[in-house]
């Protein structure tokens, strides 16, 4: 039998991508396979990037290369960085506004803590590439967000700057779970926590 797994509502995503992204933490990301079982990780790390932001892909013009950008909350935005490397994105707030959530970390249970500790990386181990750029949130088009579970904690999160961008660096528009052995890079002074005091990324199984 195949498993229901329900998917955040599209309201969740019409919202401005600084209130989306730190709530996106601990939600799933889930991918159906070709076999039908479910691929699927807790976002742990996440930015957020705006139009009126000089880091966003749609600061400077609409393009047929950013569209998606602009386009309606909760479809997927892939693009290829460095003409190599594939990033996650989830489009927020509104239409004709680019705005989004930028997915950087993923932790994968039963996997390698950092198998997808980085966008680039997160990509690769979901296979996801351009042809699944402006593909809706949805379990009816494989590839979607479900809830975090109920228990999941929400004051383990630290905000700071975005990483790996030469403009816009004064936003605090960052952020990931402290607790997590899966962050793709830490703040300065804030120290990966040892095994035994990290958090489990099996407590998320709920509905798998």
């Amino acid at each position: 039998m195949e498993r229901h797994v329900p998917a955040l509502p599209h309201a969740f995503f019409c919202r401005p991508a600084e209130v989306v992204a730190p709530e996106l933490i601990g939600c799933r990301l889930v991918k159906r396979q070709a076999d039908g079982s479910l691929l699927w990780g807790v976002v742990v790390e996440t930015e957020a990037y705006s139009q009126d932001d000089p880091a966003c892909h749609g600061y400077r013009r609409r393009s047929p290369s950013n569209e998606t950008l602009f386009g309606e909350p909760g479809h997927f935005y892939v693009y290829v960085s460095y003409g190599i490397h594939h990033c996650v994105n989830v489009v927020t707030d509104r239409a004709d506004w680019a705005n989004g959530v930028l997915l950087r970390a993923l932790a994968i249970p039963g996997e390698p803590e950092r198998v997808a500790a980085g966008p680039a990386l997160l990509a690769r181990r979901f296979g996801l590439d351009r042809s699944h750029d402006r593909c809706p949130s949805s379990p009816e088009q494989g590839l979607w967000f479900a809830p975090a579970p109920v228990a999941f904690r929400v004051d383990d999160l630290v905000q700071t700057s975005r990483i790996g961008i030469s403009q816009g660096q004064d936003r605090p528009w960052r952020w990931y779970l402290r607790s997590s052995r899966s962050i793709s890079r830490r703040a300065k002074g804030d120290r990966t926590p040892a095994v035994a005091e990290a958090w489990d990324v099996a407590s998320c199984s709920t509905g798998f």
